[in-house]
């Protein structure tokens, strides 16, 4: 697939396989995974689902073997693949499943702003019913921890939203915030972390807040990632806390209008490369 990508471009690329590597040969290095069909640019193929998740298997399982530092992942179409007959709501979910573990934090990062997800890929329909304080200290502490050995940071500073308008204005806008959130942070602050909310989220976004920060948890997917989006679109990176190896990825989707026209805009998948190797130094 990329040998037929490289001629359509009319670029000049050295393929060769890993298991022959040489540091000294000018060539990119792969570990193929055959796949079922020739790719066509912009063409889901349901044919090739399978091979989308095989190259990704054999990319969990170096890493957990510790055969890989790290695992940088592309854009995913989701579709295709639950077209295919294969359960299959994002890389993030996939990733938890086949590293055993029931928790994992979604969290994206540009260079100026962190931003976390209490709850990921849920219909807006469902997240109140989702928050509750098991699944809040279970993000929280993952946050934290990650924070600390992942990107080095001592004492992490987290700002954390309120789930509805005004953070519930006091109860009038939803009880959230008084029940849930306000007494988890207090508890959590007792036992030596350094949080600070729940935050109104319109408020939140403001320098005043986030130069005191080291990151943000959003309550869902659309508080908070529209805003560091914004700011750094093609710059951020997304990264999957709590699992027992480093995977970053890119901050946006397939782009199946820009597929094989060679227009395509790489900065989101060098920064995720990055990332993937400041992670693995820390």
């Amino acid at each position: 697939m990329l040998q037929d990508r490289a001629r359509q471009l009319d670029l000049k690329l050295n393929i060769k396989p890993i298991a022959e590597f040489d540091p000294q040969v000018p060539a990119m290095w792969v570990d193929q995974v055959k796949l079922s069909e020739p790719a066509q640019p912009a063409v889901l193929n349901m044919n090739n689902a399978s091979y989308v998740l095989a190259t990704l298997d054999r990319a969990i399982d170096g890493c957990l073997e510790n055969e890989f530092q790290a695992l940088v992942t592309g854009p995913v179409q989701k579709s295709v693949i639950n077209d295919a007959g294969f359960a299959f709501s994002g890389h993030t979910e996939y990733l938890a499943q086949r590293c055993g573990k029931d928790r994992v934090v979604m969290m994206l990062a540009s260079p100026r702003l962190r931003v976390a997800l209490a709850t990921t890929h849920l219909p807006l329909g469902k997240v109140a019913a989702a928050i509750n304080a098991d699944l809040l200290r279970e993000v929280i502490q993952i946050l934290h921890q990650d924070l600390q050995n992942k990107f080095a940071i001592p004492r992490p500073r987290i700002l954390v939203c309120g789930l509805n308008p005004h953070a519930g204005e006091n109860g009038h806008l939803g009880h959230e915030e008084q029940e849930i959130i306000e007494p988890l942070i207090n508890e959590l602050n007792k036992q030596g972390m350094h949080l600070q909310g729940p935050l109104p989220a319109d408020t939140l976004f403001t320098a005043k807040y986030l130069e005191q920060c080291d990151a943000v948890l959003a309550m869902y997917h659309d508080q908070g990632l529209p805003v560091l989006k914004y700011q750094a679109f093609g710059e951020a990176v997304n990264i999957t806390l709590g699992l027992p190896i480093i995977r970053t990825s890119v901050d946006h989707g397939t782009a199946l209008d820009l597929a094989g026209s060679g227009q395509a805009d790489m900065g989101s998948l060098l920064q995720a490369y990055r990332m993937a190797v400041s992670l693995s130094d820390n």
